[in-house]
């Protein structure tokens, strides 16, 4: 088998992994669910991966470098560190809204009796996110919004509001609106 097919076949694996993630009161993820559902041995993603928890490394590494490319992005573009916090929260939670498998992952909630690296991993992703709150909110600092030995506490406070926004939409099923009450609260989160 070739690379590319074999590239191919994985990407195949996680885009199964996250649409079975779609579905909180579905089935149990498994391997052997997994396996069904592409008409696979389980024998055969292990070809793959190794494991479970290699899968959800795939989703996360994915999770990662869209999340944080959009990040560099919306810095790059925006000179306004106000405009980058709010820009920022809006991709997040439409982030969470177009993927709700993903939201799974980044709530921990799939990851809870996987392998205690995920969550480690999942962890690192929150404060590399807070991080680049804090930096945005510092350069909004400097051009005379806010207050720069506020921007860490403001940082976390906003990834706080996205975490929680993304448990809720988890929690209902992925019914509730992310993003249909966002101006007003975007507006008071950064005032």
């Amino acid at each position: 088998m070739s690379s590319g097919r074999s590239g191919e076949r994985k990407l195949q694996i996680l885009q199964a992994l996250a649409q079975m993630l779609e579905q909180p009161q579905g089935e149990k993820i498994t391997t052997a669910a997994l396996a069904q559902r592409l008409s696979l041995s389980e024998a055969a993603l292990y070809r793959h991966f190794a494991s479970k928890a290699q899968m959800f490394e795939g989703l996360i590494e994915f999770i990662e470098t869209t999340v944080f490319g959009l990040v560099n992005q919306i810095a790059e573009q925006e000179k306004s560190g106000l405009m980058q916090a709010q820009a920022m929260i809006i991709m997040l939670l439409n982030f969470a809204e177009r993927n709700p498998g993903m939201t799974r992952v980044l709530t921990g909630d799939v990851l809870a009796n996987e392998d205690g690296r995920l969550q480690f991993r999942m962890n690192q992703f929150y404060d590399r996110v807070e991080l680049a709150f804090r930096q945005s909110l510092r350069i909004a600092a400097a051009q005379g919004y806010g207050k720069e030995d506020e921007a860490g506490i403001r940082a976390g406070m906003i990834v706080a509001f996205v975490a929680g926004r993304w448990q809720r939409y988890a929690k209902t099923g992925f019914k509730i609106s992310l993003t249909e009450e966002m101006p007003t609260q975007i507006r008071l989160l950064l005032v």
